[in-house]
């Protein structure tokens, strides 16, 4: 079965990656003042911040349009595609992932399988590149979703925000009444449960907020039957020193272990501001059978 591998932009999935792998990459666009960007072609992360340096408006992120994914759809289809699997960022962040389910439910043809990650950023972005392995290796469509959906269950993240305001004014953050009167001078510890941004302590500092992360990631990671075999990810927005302190400290703490360094993407930076941090953990897809 010829299958086609689709993903959006916040994967923060790579050219090199998406051509060697055939992978569709859907751009998700961004909204400033009257002027539509697209995610990593007419906009980056450190463009969008430097822009609201500048005094522009609070940002905004959309859907592509349903006339942009029906061309697209129409397109793998006729290009002799019978099989199209989209794995998409959290459906508790966007409503992609419930449009692409309309799509295959009204476009049986497709043969459209949406993936919600309840995730995103690299996490999501190694979630592809798992399914692109297993496509390459001629594994059963059947195998595919069901191993994948295996593998997302081994994905988890804990991040801070340097301030609440991008999350609270985006609406993203589902509990956010319990910590919205006391944003000042507050560090919150979030994490992603049911794919909902959800925060869970409050810290005074961003240096204690990296201590807390570091003991709750050993904690986490400690009771992982497959804790050998885990990647690592360290994901910022425009915080190097952070970066560089995260990886002296996985170097000594899971040496054995991969580790992967990247920025959120411009959409989800829109949500969590500049100087938010993330340690994130998945099982490492070089170190399982995918054939």
């Amino acid at each position: 079965m010829k299958i086609a591998l689709v993903t959006d932009s916040t994967s923060v999935i790579t050219k090199e990656e998406a051509k060697e792998n055939n992978i569709v990459v859907v751009p998700i666009p961004i909204i400033i003042g009257n002027k539509e960007y697209l995610e990593d072609i007419d906009i980056t992360s450190d463009q969008l911040f430097e822009m609201q340096k500048q005094g522009t408006d609070f940002p905004k992120t959309s859907q592509p349009s349903l006339g942009y994914l029906i061309s697209l759809f129409d397109k793998l289809h006729d290009d002799g595609y019978e099989a199209i699997i989209a794995i998409t960022l959290s459906s508790g962040i966007s409503g992609f992932y419930h449009t692409l389910c309309n799509i295959a439910e009204s476009n049986l043809k497709y043969n459209l399988h949406p993936i919600d990650t309840k995730m995103t950023v690299r996490l999501q972005g190694n979630l592809v590149l798992a399914a692109a392995k297993m496509i390459k290796n001629g594994v059963e469509l059947n195998v595919i979703l069901e191993r994948l959906e295996n593998i997302r269950s081994t994905i988890n993240e804990i991040f801070v925000v340097n301030d609440l305001n991008n999350l609270s004014r985006g609406g993203r953050l589902s509990n956010a009444g319990a910590f919205i009167g006391s944003m000042l001078n507050i560090k919150p510890l979030l994490t992603f449960k049911e794919g909902n941004i959800v925060a869970f302590d409050k810290i005074r500092s961003m240096k204690r907020a990296f201590a807390k992360i570091k003991k709750l990631t050993v904690k986490d990671i400690a009771k992982l039957p497959y804790k050998d075999k885990i990647k690592l990810f360290i994901i910022d927005s425009n915080d190097s020193s952070q970066v560089e302190e995260a990886k002296e400290w996985i170097k000594q703490e899971f040496p054995e272990q991969n580790v992967s360094v990247t920025k959120f993407s411009p959409v989800i930076a829109t949500h969590l501001g500049e100087k938010s941090f993330a340690i994130g953990w998945m099982i490492d897809i070089d170190k399982i059978d995918l054939t």
